[in-house]
């Protein structure tokens, strides 16, 4: 399974300037500012039934953010920052600042707290690759204050 990942992985990251070719599913509409994700990549994992890795470019105008989410109850998520500076914070946890070239992973059930562009002038970017049952269309749930 962790071979089938890193080698979706390194596709998704190939094919992350590809063409969006529909925007990723979201459950009822929550607070965003000046924030655009995109479905780029969908596919079954093989060998593994019920399972599918899909990446999603989020990309966050300066001061862009979205409010606090989870994502699929099944989802494993892998992020990378493309560009700019992303702000989060998972379950809790103190806020950090990932910078282009940097990642951090988020496990099913985790609580996405923060996640925000951490400019007020610059745009940011990144790319989380979800592994998550092929079922699961709606892929981020705002969560209640």
């Amino acid at each position: 399974m962790k071979t089938i990942f890193y080698a979706a992985t390194a596709l998704i990251v190939s094919l992350a300037t590809a063409s969006a070719h529909d925007i990723a599913k979201a459950g009822p509409a929550y607070d965003t500012k000046d924030a655009k994700v995109t479905l780029v990549y969908e596919h079954p994992l093989p060998d593994v039934p019920g399972k599918s890795v899909k990446g999603v470019i989020v990309e966050y105008g300066p001061g862009g953010y979205s409010s606090a989410h989870t994502h699929a109850k099944s989802a494993l998520i892998y992020a990378t920052v493309l560009e700019g500076a992303i702000e989060s914070a998972v379950n809790g946890d103190e806020t950090r600042t990932f910078k282009a070239g940097e990642n951090f992973t988020e496990l099913p059930g985790d609580r996405h707290d923060v996640s925000a562009n951490a400019s007020k002038t610059e745009p940011a970017k990144l790319l989380a690759v979800f592994v998550v049952d092929t079922d699961d269309a709606v892929l981020t749930t705002p969560r209640k204050p």
